[in-house]
């Protein structure tokens, strides 16, 4: 799973480099987000813009990414595709997970 990681104004911001994130690629995800948030930023803002395709797998992996940074630590999500908004609509997990339609304002790249 590629991901790429950068820390900005005192938030990591993780951009999704994948098209999915489905049962085959689940793992990998958490795997992965564990290493780039192992350093315990208070904030982490998930960047789903690229991703097109997430499955129930997919939705779990990104729930126990939340779960696993623990009660003092936020995830938040950017981006959604029209398709994934849908998956966590339907589940009503946007009422769980803070949703931005793009990255906020001083957390764009700068390149």
């Amino acid at each position: 799973m590629e991901l790429r990681a950068r820390e900005q104004n005192g938030i990591l911001v993780v951009h999704v480099q994948q098209d999915r994130i489905d049962a085959a690629s689940a793992i990998q995800f958490k795997d992965r987000m564990r290493e780039v948030t192992q350093d315990n930023p208070a904030c982490v803002v998930l960047d789903l813009s690229q991703v097109a395709f997430l499955d129930s797998s997919g939705l779990g992996a990104v729930v126990a990414v939340r779960k696993a940074l623990g009660p003092d630590r936020v995830l938040e999500l950017s981006g959604l595709t029209p398709s994934v908004q849908k998956v966590f609509r339907l589940t009503r997990m946007d009422t769980i997970f803070r949703i931005h339609p793009s990255l906020p304002d001083g957390l764009r790249d700068a390149d």
